[in-house]
Parts: structure tokens; sequence; C-alpha cells
């Protein structure tokens, strides 16, 4: 039987070219996500660990406080050096120029600094300090100058015992403001990303920086944990420090990071399972591929099966050979699979690596045991589950009738009663429980804010896969009532719309196939864009005010600020403005700003503006009186009046020039509201605003960099999933190309009748075009139905709680979705039209 298989093998190789092609890219996929995901596991271990410098140990605590634990580490025997882990905030000046910096101790050992000098050295002393080249140059300095911090001192309160005996609390002590001079002794940068989230990190001593937090003592600070520097056996320190320590927790960086990494995602890589789910949907869809090509080569196989079974083969041993058939190909494919997933991995690893050049990534894959052999499992294991079902039927032709020649399959050939029943059950179940998940986020009823996620998903899924098991039932009617009207463009349209009904199933399978990518494609991309304009819109309402850059309360905004900062590209208009802050009824300060009518095309949010005009200040909801429509607050001067609101999702208060003057706000315009033109680098231009501003005591705030850094994270992350989404849809299309050529092969004799009777040459081409759009463009035109459906079901789960949920559709998206697949269509039939077009009618109809 091996022989024979080999045989059938390459007498059918051309066949199975395309589910070649579909396992393929499915191995691919999951070993480029294996590859590149330990790739990205290492670079994110790196990241969360560069902190630490390449220490061999990390110490923490329990308790989150390790105090004075440094002198304690390093009398344990085996340890070289140890750090504490302490960050925190220093004010620098250099004349009217301020900044406020990060700064972490000077390291003891080389090992453990997370930091690296570029000029000069790091702090050796009292009074030396090291900071980033970028602070340094919006101070002015260099290295050897001289900058001064200041701090505050807060005198701890005592108790004095009067005559009588009673204790009597003295009087708060005023703060003592600090200064000291500083020598700027060297200029670092932060390579690894260790201190990204604190905008990088200067070096001090530790001594000083336990002075500047107003402790006398540097041993009573207070810290988070070591980093440690081993001589010798690193686990028989680790020991000593265990026994040391009975409440802390001694660790490598690997198990350092690792925890972090379980306390962000409890407990899983959410990254990688991500990436594997989309693996999983493209190795769902080549399995419908192969499927569908075994079932047509195995019927094709009909009269040679037929004739094994006389001369004795048993049905096992032919079960047996379409299963070792699917096996061989599965492993031939899947390995050279896992040759191309490598070189994407590296690919991929290279690319970053140039693009992102802070990002501590490996530029090299390196292929472990498990990545090379899970994908060629996977990828068999695959392709032998799915040609088990044809093998099956291989067993149950009849000798006798498979003699016979084969009948055409019938259009009314359909699934039985029981498939139905199925499918509809899961469909209508399904549904429900995804429009009760709908309804739960709206409402925000549930047990927590997972749970409508949960159903959402439960129900999505499993309607989905209703649709899926009754495929066969529904997907050949709509190709049907899709090919009638492209029926009545020629005779070739219409030969192309009876065509696609003759084999349902296998219609059916073909599709499906498109619909799967499809409808994942479009989903994520409605979901995601539903998502940015719904959070837009949230943005807007929260900071209605693009940039506001707010000065000292009572003091006037210098004018030619103003003016500078108009200047400014991506600024499209300013406008000063009195503000102050004033506090509720239950005297909570909050910021105000003065809108009036004139200048209430500001703010992006208008409901807001609609109400300034309307002579009615804008609060959050938290700040009204019990109906609404008041407030009552408290200015700067201890006014208190009672103004009429309107409440929204702002974060500041947005006053009228009435509700000012009533509550008593300063009459100097101390702050600016900054409008952006259209498309403006928000990030970029606050950038220059700040530098503008370096001499000036102001705090800047955009709601418009916010808003712009969370679309980009929308975009990257639905440019990511589509992307990978995009391969089942290649492997879809690949699934359209074998189903028409197969299809060709399968109707020769039925092609070369055509051309007896007067179809040209073009005319068939052109029939089997038709065909290959019809099943593309229907597979398509079903998955964007459902896409958009699961895509809108999913944005009001995720963010029903909004209450206001703006869903869109992404026609664009859309569009080029619709394109792809028809031109994949048509492209799909050029072979199989060449072939049958160029056939002799004559040599088709001596066909058996």
């Amino acid at each position: 039987m091996l022989r024979l298989t080999l045989a059938q093998m390459r007498r059918s190789l051309p066949r199975l070219v395309a589910a070649g092609i579909a396992i393929v890219l499915g191995s691919a996929f999951v070993t480029a996500t294996l590859a590149a995901g330990d790739a990205i596991t290492r670079g994110g271990y790196d990241s969360i660990t560069a902190r630490y410098g390449t220490a061999d140990l990390v110490l923490l605590s329990d308790s989150g406080e390790l105090t004075g634990a440094a002198e304690r580490v390093r009398d344990v025997p085996g340890v070289r050096a140890a750090d504490p882990l302490l960050a925190s905030w220093a004010r620098f000046e250099s004349g009217r120029r301020t900044a406020s910096q990060t700064v972490v101790p000077a390291p003891s050992d080389p090992g453990l600094a997370s930091v690296e000098v570029v000029d000069g050295r790091a702090p050796a002393g009292p009074g030396e300090v090291a900071i980033p080249a970028p602070t340094a140059e919006r101070l002015g300095v260099g290295v050897g100058d001289t900058l001064t911090t200041s701090w505050t001192v807060w005198p701890e309160t005592a108790d004095t015992v009067d005559a009588a005996g009673t204790d009597e609390p003295q009087t708060d002590p005023e703060p003592v403001d600090m200064t000291a001079e500083l020598t700027l002794v060297g200029l670092v940068d932060d390579p690894r990303g260790a201190w990204a989230g604190y905008g990088g990190a200067g070096l001090a001593t530790f001594e000083d920086i336990a002075r500047w937090n107003g402790a006398d003592d540097p041993s009573e600070l207070a810290v988070m944990g070591m980093t440690v520097a081993v001589d010798g056996d690193v686990e028989q320190v680790r020991t000593a420090l265990a026994s040391a320590f009975p409440d802390g927790e001694v660790l490598t960086r690997d198990e350092a990071a690792e925890k972090t990494v379980k306390e962000y995602t409890g407990g899983g890589n959410a990254i990688m399972m991500l990436v594997l789910g989309f693996a999983a949907v493209a190795l769902l869809v080549a399995a419908l591929v192969i499927s569908n090509t075994f079932q047509v080569l195995v019927a094709q196989r009909t009269r040679m099966l037929a004739l094994l079974r006389c001369v004795g083969a048993r049905r096992g041993q032919l079960r047996t050979s379409v299963l070792l058939e699917a096996a061989i190909l599965g492993v031939a494919a899947s390995a050279t699979g896992v040759l191309l997933g490598l070189g994407l991995a590296q690919g991929a690893l290279s690319l970053l690596a140039r693009s992102q050049g802070g990002v501590p990534l490996p530029t090299t894959a390196h292929p472990t045991v498990a990545n090379v052999l899970l994908p060629i499992l996977v990828g068999t294991l695959v392709t032998v589950g799915a040609a088990f079902v044809p093998a099956r039927a291989a067993t149950r032709v009849p000798p006798v009738a498979a003699l016979r020649p084969a009948d055409a399959p019938s259009v009314r050939a359909r699934p039985g009663r029981i498939r139905f029943g199925f499918s509809l059950l899961l469909t209508v179940g399904g549904l429900g429980a995804l429009v009760g998940a709908v309804l739960l986020a709206r409402k925000g009823i549930g047990v927590d804010s997972m749970l409508p996620l949960a159903v959402g998903v439960l129900g999505g899924a499993t309607s989905f896969v209703g649709l899926l098991v009754g495929a066969a039932l529904w997907i050949p009617k709509v190709v049907s009532a899709v090919g009638r009207p492209v029926a009545r463009i020629s005779t070739s349209a219409r030969l192309a719309a009876a065509n696609t009904v003759r084999n349902p199933r296998r219609t059916a399978a073909t599709s499906t196939a498109l619909v799967i990518g499809v409808t994942l494609v479009v989903m994520m991309t409605t979901g995601a864009t539903s998502a940015q304009v719904s959070l837009a819109r949230e943005f807007d309402e929260r900071g209605p005010v693009d940039l506001v850059v707010q000065g000292s309360d009572g003091e006037a905004f210098p004018e030619d600020m103003v003016r500078k900062i108009a200047e400014v590209d991506g600024v499209a208009e300013v406008v000063p403005t009195r503000s102050a802050v004033v506090q509720s009824e239950k005297e909570a300060p909050v910021q105000a700003f003065v809108v009036d009518a004139s200048t209430a095309h500001l703010l992006r949010d208008a409901p807001a503006a609609d109400a300034i005009a309307a002579g009615r200040s804008v609060v959050p909801a938290w700040f009204a009186d019990a109906t609404g429509s008041s407030a009552t607050m408290t200015g700067p001067g201890g006014r208190t009046q009672t103004v009429p609101v309107t409440t929204r999702g702002v974060d500041d208060l947005l006053l009228t020039p009435e509700a000012a003057d009533l509550v008593g706000l300063p009459d100097a315009a101390s702050s600016v509201l900054v409008r952006l033109s259209p498309g403006a680098d928000a990030a970029r231009t606050m950038l220059d605003v700040n530098d503008l501003l370096v001499e000036q005591d102001v705090v800047l705030t955009s709601s418009a960099a916010e808003r712009q850094s969370n679309e980009q994270i929308i975009e990257v992350t639905l440019a990511v999933v589509i992307g990978l989404l995009g391969v089942a849809v290649i492997i879809a299309l690949v699934g359209v190309a074998n189903t028409l050529s197969l299809s060709v092969i399968e109707r020769r004799r039925e092609s070369a009748t055509l051309r007896a009777v007067g179809l040209s040459r073009r005319g068939l081409r052109w029939m089997l075009a038709t065909e290959g759009m019809l099943i593309a463009g229907v597979g398509a035109l079903i998955g964007t139905v459902l896409g958009l459906l699961y895509g809108w079901a999913g944005a009001a789960t995720v963010f029903g709680e909004f209450g206001d949920l703006r869903l869109h559709v992404p026609w664009a998206h859309v569009a080029v979705v619709m394109v792809v697949a028809l031109l994949a269509g048509l492209v799909a039939s050029a072979l199989p039209a060449r072939s049958a077009a160029r056939t002799p009618p004559v040599a088709a109809l001596g066909v058996d």
C-alpha cells in the first residue's frame, strides 16, 4: 500500500499543491509565532528587569519594604555588591530654568547599573549628580557645571505636657525649604528603558537621595528591594540570603520578571495566547481547504478504489492509504512551513531591531526543539484529521457500484434534519447569549465587569459555530440568490451561476473558509474603529480643550508668551482665560477655567459648547446638586454661590464669566486655552509649547495628546491583528483556487461538450472567472455582514458602560475586503480557465 500511496501522490501532485500551500502557511504561522514569541518574551523579561542591571539575585520584601537592609545583605558570604532599589524625584535649577527628574542611587558595582554613563562619570560622593542628556540640554548645562536642588523638610510634631499634666499638642511647625549646590559630574542614558515610565533617571548618592526625602539617617529610608551581585555559587548565596531574610523573597532576574508578568496578566502570557489563537484560526481554515481537497481526490479515485476492492484490498487498507497520503503531505508541508516561519520570525526581529532601537529584542531567532517539532506535529495532525472523513468515505464505496460511471453531484443533495436542528439550536442560543451580554453591559448588571464579556464571547463563538455547522444548508442558497441577477449578464454567467450550486457541499466548504477569515477581519476592524470613535468622544467630553497652559492663580499670563504659543506649528487658536481652584459643597477642590460664548468653539465637546453658549457652566456629575441643574461652589476668596450648570464627564470646571464673577475668580487671565490644527501632532506640539515656557512656572495638560496616544495604540493593534488574520484569508483564497482547479478537472467532458456546441474559449474562461468571483464574493459578503454584527456586539459589550457608544462601519476596510475577494476569485480562475480552454474538445470527450 505504501508504493500505491506514493504512486497516487505522484499522479495527483498538482492537485495536492493547494492543500500543501494551505498547511505550509498555517505551520509557518505557528512557527513564526513561537519563535518570535520566545524572542519577545526574552526581550520583555530584559525590559522588565532592566532596572536590576545584570544582578545575579534580587531580594524583594513581602511587606514591600526593606529598611536598612543594604549592610546586612553585603555581610552575607559570597555577596560582592548590593544596592537598594529606590527611585525618587528631585528638582534641579539652573538660572531661571527648572526641571524635575527621577534619580536613583549610583551603583556600587557596574553590574548593578540600570542606566549608562555616556559622558563624565557616575557620582562618587555627596553633592554630585548625573542627569540624562535631554534634561541637561533643557537646563542649559554640561558636565562640570553647578546645579541647585531644593526640597522641603517637614519637622515632626512633638507633644508637650502642661502644668496640669494634660497632653497638649504643639502647634504644627511650618515646613522648611532647603537648597543645596550640586556638581554635574556626568550625563546618563537609559538604553534598555529601565526608567522609561519615569522619563528616564539620573544618578545621585544614596545619602543625598535620603536627605532630599527628609530622612535624617539613610538607613531609615524604606526601599522596595535590593539588587545583589554574587561571587561564587549563586544558589549558595541565595540560600544564605533566604535564611538571613525570612520575610523576604530571593529571586533570579528571570524569576522576578515572571512574577511581574503574572501580576499584570493574571498568570499567563496573554500576548502569546492571543497570537496563537490567530494561528489556530489559520489552521482551522487550512483544515477546511485540505478536507475539501481530499474529498475531491477520493471522489475522483472512486473507480480505482473499486478496482482495488475487487482484487482483494480491504477497507482498512484503503482508509490507511488515504490517511498515509495525508500524513506524508502534512509532514512535508509542515517542515517547509517551519523553514518559512523561521525566516519570517528572523525578518520581523531584524525589522524591529532597526525601527525600534530602544526595544531590547534579540536580533536573531534561535529555534528550539519545541519550536520546530510542535508546528510539524500540529500541521500533520490537522492534515490527517481533515482527511479522516474523506478516508471514511473511501471505505464505503461498494466495489460493483463503483465500477459504474459516477453520477454527477445533485443540486438537491442537502444535509439531514439532525444537522439543521443542531445548527439552529447553536445559532439561536448563541445569539440570545450575545444579546444578553450587550444588555448586561449597557445596564451595568453583573457580578463583575468581566461577566458581560465572558457571556458575549461564549455567545458569539456558539452562534458562529452554529452558522458554520449549517453552512451547507444556507450558503448555497445565498450563492444561488446572488447568482440570479449575475446570470442575466451573459450565457457564460448563466452557466457559472449554475455550476456554483451543482455541488452544494463543496461550494459551502469553499465559501466557509473565506467566511471565517473575512468575518474575523471585519469584526476586529469594526470593533476597533467603533472603540476608537467612542473613546475619542469620551476624551472630548472629559478634556474638551486640546491643550491647557495653567499659570499661577491671580497672576496674568505674559502676553508675549501668548503670541509665541500662537506661532507654534500645529496651534490653530490661543485664548487667555481666567482660572482658579474652587471647592464644591463637600469641600473638594477642583480647577476651574472661564469660557465665554465667543470662545466656546474651542471646546471639542459639542454639548459643553452649547451649554456655555446658553449661559450654563459645565461641571462633572458629582459636583452638581441633587437636581443636576445647579451647583454650589466656593471661590478662592471664600465667596459661595449657586450657579446653573450642565453635567458632563469633564475633569475640570468650565465656568461662564457670570458664574466666575459670582464666586470671585481673579480678574487676571492666568491660563491659556489652545486649540490645535486638524491633523497636528499633539505630542510634538505640546513639547514645542513646553520648550517655549522653560522659564515660566506653568503646568501643561493635553487631552489631545492623550487621545492621540490611545488612537495610535488602537491603530497599531488593529494593523497587527488584521495582518495575522490576513493569513487565514490568504489560505481561504488558496482554497477557492483549489476548488476551481479540481472542478475544472472533474468537468473536462462537460467543458468539451460546451466547446463542441459552440462556446468559445473566451466564453469558457469567463464562465470559470465568474464562478470564482461568485464563490469568493459571496463568501466575503457573508463574512462582512457577520463581521459587522459581531464587531458591533463586541464593542457594545466591552464599552457598554460608556452609555453613548458610537457604532462605526469601517467602509474603507469593507470595500478593500470585497475588492480583494473579487480580484482573488478572478485570479484564482486564471490557470484553471487557461487549462480548460486549451484542451481540445475531441481529446476531452475521449476521457472515460
